[in-house]
């Protein structure tokens, strides 16, 4: 039986506290928006230590994403920082990594804590072969014409670890920043969430509930914690 993750609250603690640290040195302004919004590519390299192995549990989100084809970067913006992407894990370990068609991404209910909103990213396996995810998700916050709302989410220091998925099981990645009411910084309202799996280019689109997100100044940062088997619930 698979080991049980830690339950949300407490990753999200840990990132909050991370994030304070960030407030304290961080300065405002920004623009809100970037034209041809594109995630940064999820990654397999861990932030500290290595990786080691769970199991997913089952479950799936309550929304829905579908495979979109790659935004390219327009000549009049700066380009999105990219993250670099580790070599990919061998097709006969486990299954392979899962790649983008072959999963379903939602965004799990919102388990606010000390000021701090903190929602479950979360993929299911659906395809029929099993397959595996590690490290965090690029994300990107886009607004009703698809442009990108704020800065490309910061990654947690956590050490991922390689979450395997049966066919129509589950891993969630924590999306946590401050609520902008509380910190004061500026605000937009996502129309959606860009989410690109691990070591994958091809992002999956999901309609965002979770209400306003802040966009620039300080207390502005959004922090990701790496996979964890289930669905953050």
């Amino acid at each position: 039986m698979a080991k049980k993750p830690l339950s949300f609250r407490r990753a999200a603690l840990l990132a909050s506290a991370v994030a304070v640290t960030g407030i304290l040195t961080s300065c405002g302004g920004g623009a809100d928006t970037a034209s041809t919004p594109r995630t940064e590519s999820g990654t397999a390299v861990p932030a500290t230590g290595g990786p080691t192995t769970a199991s997913a549990a089952s479950d799936t989100g309550p929304t829905t994403g579908t495979a979109t084809p790659r935004a390219q970067p327009s000549d009049s913006v700066a380009p999105i920082p990219t993250a670099t992407v580790s070599e990919p894990e061998s097709e006969t370990a486990a299954g392979g990594r899962c790649h983008t068609s072959e999963l379903r991404a939602s965004v799990g209910r919102n388990n606010p804590g000390a000021g701090q909103e903190n929602f479950p990213v979360v993929l299911t396996n659906t395809s029929s072969r099993t397959c595996t995810v590690h490290g965090y998700p690029g994300a990107a916050f886009l607004d009703a014409s698809g442009k990108q709302l704020g800065p490309d989410p910061k990654r947690s220091a956590d050490s991922p670890t390689t979450v395997t998925l049966a066919p129509g099981r589950s891993a969630w990645a924590g999306l946590t920043f401050s609520n902008p009411e509380v910190s004061g910084a500026r605000s937009a309202t996502p129309k959606a969430l860009l989410v690109t799996p691990p070591d994958e280019r091809d992002p999956l689109t999901v309609k965002w509930t979770g209400g306003e997100v802040p966009v620039s100044g300080n207390a502005s940062t959004v922090r990701l914690l790496p996979f964890s088997p289930g669905t953050g619930a």
